[in-house]
């Protein structure tokens, strides 16, 4: 995928019971991407939305960013691609064994879909390292999966740092994503860090979006 900033609203900050105008505010702000949050109750503490809703939002005209916070992912990874998701990203954490991430990431990569692994808080950035050659994106949480409108974990930039150094020393093509606490001011810290990818929340849908994302991208050249 091409490098630049991008910037992803998270629809879980969104107003449901009017889902059609906020996104059509998200087309309207020049988003980016969609950022979609799956919960399954059991991986993560929380309950968010399923494959009724991303089908929904097939055919409306945006790069569906699909994380999958649950259990056993592959079970259900296939049907979110059908459903529209243009990238599928899994948790490391959902699988004991490295051949069972590999597979999954095969079997994403074999639809001509995006593929990404993300990591918690506490998991170490270096374990993500012997997949890098195989992933399209890497999703760093920057607070504790399962609730919006958390405040940003500061050991998430010194990730990033790490990431992006790997990644650049080794020539890869692999984005770094960010999804978590970010604002105007940790947007900054993440761009300088390495991030390619915002995703943002309460930060976005609270107020004019489309000024907030203009707002964020100019932090890329803050960040220089």
């Amino acid at each position: 995928m091409e490098k630049k900033i991008r910037v992803a609203p998270s629809l879980l900050a969104a107003d449901f019971l009017n889902l059609k105008k906020e996104m059509q505010r998200i087309l309207l702000s020049k988003a980016d991407w969609v950022h979609l949050d799956i919960m399954d109750g059991h991986f993560v503490p929380n309950i968010s939305f399923g494959l009724p809703i991303v089908s929904c939002l097939k055919s409306i005209p945006i790069f569906k960013d699909v994380h999958l916070m649950i259990e056993n992912p592959h079970q259900y990874a296939l049907s979110f691609i059908e459903a529209g998701a243009d990238l599928i990203t899994f948790h490391y954490e959902a699988y004991r064994f490295k051949k069972d991430r590999l597979s999954l990431i095969k079997q994403i990569k074999n639809k001509q879909t995006f593929v990404g692994m993300s990591i918690k808080p506490n998991t170490p950035i270096d374990v993500l390292f012997p997949y890098l050659k195989q992933l399209d994106l890497v999703l760093i949480m920057s607070v504790e999966p399962g609730f919006g409108g958390q405040k940003y974990l500061e050991n998430a930039t010194q990730k990033v740092i790490e990431l992006r150094k790997y990644i650049d020393k080794h020539h890869l093509n692999c984005l770094i994503e960010i999804d978590g606490g970010i604002n105007e001011t940790t947007a900054k810290k993440a761009i300088k860090a390495g991030c390619d990818v915002l995703v943002a929340g309460s930060y976005l849908f609270d107020g004019n979006m489309k000024e907030k994302i203009s707002q964020l991208k100019k932090k890329e050249k803050d960040a220089l």
